[in-house]
């Protein structure tokens, strides 16, 4: 009943053509903000999604490290056991270490990791080789996998294949003194492709083969950096990860992606929480509008109020009237923006309306992505706005003397 008369209220003609255009400025406040929110939402969807499949192809679902330390020993009996949990899909065993490496006057550190042949099936770097082909080599004769950034920074082209570079690692030592001659390791290696997946990898890392790195760091054979793993399912990473604890037990770290890029992910999310913050400003913006249209329709209906009253009509019944009519303004505004951010989301999605602007990404066009948590919560903030908003003149309303005298 209370939404009937704020119904009849809204299409009512006003003596006073403000109210009208008071309470259309409020609807049309509340369209923008809430296309706004949605569309800027989806946009962190698209580019957040976008982020995590850049990431998820180099880092893995799983990764057992060192809890302190550069190097953890596994047994075969653990390697077996590992091999025997069901969800599984495959692992490999990787050494890494910071090196030196040289092409003549031009010299850079990488990354250095050293893989082995189950690598290219636990993550996608394989499928992101842009030149050369995915070659590792073998001990005695290596070949260097760069990203794209390390390959421009030493001034290469990997492609060919012609290149040897020099390359310097640390040893393990017995003593702690530096002996040039006997810690650090100095090796020729070729190249044989470069990938690009993101600069944070292809700035940092090389990729080599796991032989030849154990033997220029005189590592024992069963001394690794870390396990990466990849699993059949990726959403049963947690409870794989228990099953994986209970084999390694303490001195080993057991991680998931977002373990392994935690940060990375929170300030993801908190960016997102932020820009919602400053669009919800708009709403209330909009509020302000809304509670001087209802006002002032509380001015405009003081005898109809007195009316109600004189039926029968209660105090909180003539708050819930206003209340309502607040509501009302919001529901049309909040469904008008939501199929307004809904077709230019889709249309953005179909035909790349809004471009990249600098040609470096991987993409030309904004990405996005609609997500029916983020209709959710702009809905409730919306709703919530609009209750506070209406709060205050319907209270008003309430509260005013009633009489049906005239005037």
């Amino acid at each position: 009943m209370y939404f009937l008369f704020a119904w009849r209220y809204f299409k009512a003609k006003k003596s006073t053509n403000a109210i009208n255009f008071i309470a259309w400025i409020s609807i049309i406040a509340i369209i923008i903000g809430t296309t706004a929110l949605v569309v800027v939402l989806s946009v962190f969807n698209g580019f957040e999604d976008l982020v995590k499949s850049l990431y998820s192809s180099f880092y893995t679902d799983l990764k057992i490290s060192p809890s302190s330390g550069k190097s953890i020993t596994l047994s075969q009996q653990q390697v077996d056991r590992l091999r025997g949990i069901g969800g599984i899909r495959n692992f490999s065993l990787v050494v890494e270490e910071k090196a030196f490496v040289q092409n003549g006057d031009q010299n850079t550190i990488v990354y250095l990791k050293g893989v082995d042949d189950n690598y290219r099936y636990v993550t996608g770097v394989a499928d992101h080789i842009v030149k050369g082909a995915y070659d590792l080599g073998s001990e005695d004769e290596p070949k260097l996998i760069l990203g794209s950034g390390i390959e421009g920074a030493l001034g290469v082209q990997s492609e060919p294949n012609i290149y040897i570079l020099n390359i310097y690692l640390p040893r393990k030592s017995s003593t702690e003194q530096l002996d040039q001659l006997n810690d650090i390791s100095n090796d020729s290696i070729r190249t044989s492709s470069s990938f690009q997946i993101q600069q944070d990898f292809d700035n940092k890392y090389g990729i080599t083969n796991i032989d030849f790195m154990k033997r220029a760091m005189k590592w024992d054979a069963n001394q690794y950096s870390g396990v990466e793993i990849s699993l059949k399912d990726p959403q049963a990473a947690k409870d794989i990860k228990k099953s994986v604890e209970k084999i390694f037990g303490n001195g080993y770290l057991v991680q998931t992606r977002f373990e392994q890029n935690q940060s990375f992910y929170s300030i993801m999310n908190l960016e997102r929480w932020v820009i919602y913050g400053v669009l919800s400003l708009i709403l209330v913006v909009a509020a302000f509008t809304m509670i001087g249209a209802l006002t002032m329709l509380v001015l405009e209906k003081q005898k109809d109020i007195s009316v109600l009253y004189s039926l029968g009509g209660n105090r909180q019944f003539i708050q819930k009237i206003f209340l309502s009519e607040g509501l009302l303004l919001a529901f049309i505004g909040t469904i008008a923006g939501m199929v307004l951010a809904a077709l230019f989301v889709t249309a953005q999605i179909k035909y790349h309306l809004i471009a990249l602007s600098g040609g470096s990404f991987l993409i030309d066009y904004f990405p996005v992505k609609l997500r029916a948590s983020d209709f959710l919560l702009v809905g409730a903030t919306v709703f919530v706005i609009a209750f506070l908003a209406s709060w205050l003149p319907s209270r008003k309303a309430s509260r005013r003397e009633f009489s049906l005298r005239s005037e």
